[in-house]
């Protein structure tokens, strides 16, 4: 984290949520990150908070040579450009592949306090506190799944098909939750789901009219300094209602032969994915099946460092590493198309990253994932919940597990 010269106290507990108001109205684009003071291995996202009007063009997003703050997504079906491969499937909306801005105000937040790289102009911080929050902003939203649950059990059987005959080894399928609404308040839903589900990685993001309302757990990459780390998560059980049923839901997580079977060959794909753009020999799994607890379930999360060459840019990174080896499965080229076959929709930003790029070129992204994705012009919504899908996996038990990883959403787009 950049270290910032001026430090102001934050009037109120809500002077945040009024801050991204005040930006939706001045601003096209903005982003809010909150890393939840979470005890995540290699730290969670920074608390932080970016607002601007200038959209980047692609030559700039992957410049190496300006030296400015970005911030953004990479939609999953930025794969086509890296790989022979296609997105043909139903789209909900149309979103960019790309969707970077550069910030012209930046804050960081710990504890009771605000950071700004500049100083703020005065009365700024009581301006905001201020502005008066809406009563009865709507944060529900009738959605359905694109898949009914026979039709996932049929999915499910055609893809171990496909690992018997050895296209695939892994493959992460995904279903689509989808609505429409007249009127839909994306930071109050914000707001709601990170009360109901606080996340290492949640954000909150605006792109005009499209907006990315994040509560994910799971870390893409990361680069400090000359320290590449991924993060991937696989395998996932539900907490329990007392100490004890937690206790056994971690042992039952950490000695499942499926579960470290699924995150072995993730961790390998990542580790193979880093290896492309590190220096020889300095890959290694620093930490391999780790059980973290989050909100409503336990996770199994493995962590891959490396020291990257000195050669290499973020462009290459991307190159090598996107899309991120939990979403698609391996062998990754040939799963994305399996991938593509099978689902019924259109990923879009669902499945990418989001993050932020420093200026001295170190960057943070998160995998979209639990995340609300919405166009208030379009007057559309949707989300994607999946999981791994391997040989012995029991097809009735991954799709009550992207019901588990629906939950708070749907608890959020219910109003319950």
């Amino acid at each position: 984290m950049k270290t910032s010269n001026y430090s102001y106290a934050i009037p109120s507990p809500q002077w945040i949520e009024k801050l991204c108001r005040w930006a939706d109205t001045h601003y096209e684009f903005f982003a809010l990150t909150n890393g939840n003071s979470y005890e995540y291995p290699e730290s969670p996202f920074s608390s932080q908070f970016f607002a601007g009007n200038r959209l980047l063009t692609e030559s700039e997003i992957w410049g190496e040579n300006l030296h400015f703050r970005k911030v953004g997504i990479i939609g999953y079906d930025f794969k086509n450009h890296l790989e022979k491969l296609k997105s043909e499937n139903f789209s909900f909306f149309d979103l960019p592949e790309l969707c970077f801005f550069q910030p012209s105000l930046s804050l960081t937040f710990e504890k009771n306090q605000v950071y700004s790289d500049t100083e703020l102009t005065e009365g700024f911080l009581e301006k905001i506190e201020n502005i008066r929050l809406p009563k009865n902003g709507n944060t529900t939203c009738e959605v359905s799944p694109q898949l009914t649950r026979e039709s996932y059990l049929e999915k499910v059987k055609t893809i171990q098909n496909h690992i018997i005959e050895g296209n695939t080894y892994e493959c992460n399928f995904c279903q689509a939750y989808s609505g429409s609404f007249e009127t839909w308040d994306p930071i109050l839903a914000f707001f709601q789901l990170n009360e109901l589900s606080p996340m290492p990685f949640s954000a909150l993001f605006k792109a005009k009219s499209q907006w990315l309302v994040s509560a994910s757990p799971e870390r893409y990459l990361k680069k400090s300094g000359a320290k590449l780390i991924a993060q991937p998560i696989k395998g996932t059980i539900k907490r329990g209602e007392s100490p004890a049923e937690d206790a056994r839901n971690i042992t039952t997580l950490a000695t499942s032969e499926k579960e470290q079977a699924e995150n072995l060959m993730i961790a390998d794909l990542m580790r193979n994915d880093l290896s492309k753009v590190s220096q020889v020999g300095s890959v290694q799994v620093t930490e391999l099946f780790g059980i973290y607890p989050l909100p409503r379930v336990f996770q199994m999360i493995s962590t891959v460092a490396s020291a990257l060459r000195k050669d290499v840019n973020f462009s290459e990174i991307i190159q090598a590493s996107f899309p991120m080896g939990s979403m698609t499965g391996a062998p990754k080229i040939r799963t994305m198309e399996i991938i593509e076959e099978l689902e019924s929709f259109k990923r879009g930003w669902f499945s990418g990253a989001f993050g932020v790029i420093e200026e001295n070129g170190d960057f943070d992204f998160s995998v979209v994932i639990r995340s609300i994705i919405a166009d208030l012009e379009a007057k559309k919504l949707y989300f994607g919940v999946g999981s791994a899908i391997t040989f012995d996996a029991d097809a009735t038990q991954e799709y009550e597990e992207c019901g588990l990883k629906a939950q708070a959403i749907l608890e959020v787009l219910r109003g319950k």
